[in-house]
């Protein structure tokens, strides 16, 4: 077998596994921790449909003022926002405090064979 012919199918076979592969992009939900129910439900119906698409989902809650004193509020509204989302995705990152907002990461479920 010649070189030429040897480099033609190394990159076919790379070319293939490239097609193959699916590239996860992070999405962001954000909310403040003053939310409303029906604004909360559509909010988590985007990191559903942003999950079943195979995307990770960072869940933000940011703190206007003097709402940074209220942090249990937040930690409330992310814990509430992992129940909700309960099967459908699996915790990446835990809860952590950045500057004036609360976020964590979740991914979506591994495919079971």
């Amino acid at each position: 077998m010649d070189y030429g012919k040897f480099k033609y199918q190394q990159s076919k076979r790379s070319h293939v596994a490239k097609q193959n592969q699916k590239v996860v992009h992070l999405k962001e939900v954000k909310m403040k921790p003053k939310i409303e129910e029906h604004d909360f439900q559509f909010k988590l119906r985007n990191a559903l449909r942003f999950l079943e698409d195979g995307n990770k989902v960072k869940v933000g809650v940011r703190f206007m003022g003097r709402q940074i004193a209220h942090k249990d509020l937040g930690v409330d509204l992310l814990e509430k926002f992992q129940a909700e989302i309960g099967d459908e995705g699996t915790v990446e990152q835990p809860i952590r405090s950045e500057g004036r907002s609360l976020h964590m990461i979740l991914a979506p479920p591994k495919k079971r064979k």
